[in-house]
């Protein structure tokens, strides 16, 4: 399928997508704190400990060591949604796994520095599936020593 939009239309389009409070995140968010729980954001944590986590995880449990990313299907190449784009064939498939590959390495050096990550797909956050998501923090956080 050819792309729809000029080049400088969708240029405009990548360049607006959001690295943080996205729609994946927020829900999350709101979630958790719809059940008396209140994960800090990347930046809260800098501001409350003064020191950044790789990967600047989306919710975040100090006190559990829970680090949470929530990975939208197409930008981290989910198993199940992720299709390659039908045009920039080459650009893309590099991308996406270069995505792949920073995320096993964020993952890596969280765990090596004592943190639990857990990594949610977009496709997990809609609403059918949200509640289950909940559960499976609630019991990370009530299991603090691991999964």
């Amino acid at each position: 399928m050819t792309d729809i939009k000029s080049p400088e239309a969708r240029s405009y389009n990548m360049a607006s997508v959001r690295s943080k409070n996205t729609k994946l995140e927020l829900r999350l968010k709101n979630a958790l704190m719809l059940q008396g729980l209140k994960p800090l954001s990347h930046d809260e944590y800098v501001t409350k400990y003064g020191e950044s986590l790789v990967g600047s995880p989306d919710a975040i449990f100090p006190e559990a060591r829970l680090a949470i990313f929530c990975d939208g299907c197409f930008w981290h190449g989910c198993p199940l949604h992720y299709q390659l784009p039908a045009t920039r064939q080459d650009f893309w498939r590099k991308k996406i796994e270069e995505n792949i590959a920073r995320d096993r390495r964020v993952d890596a050096a969280l765990t090596t520095a004592g943190w639990r990550v857990k990594r949610i797909w977009g496709h997990e956050l809609k609403k059918k599936n949200l509640d289950r998501v909940v559960e499976d923090i609630i019991k990370l956080l009530n299991n603090p020593t691991g999964f």
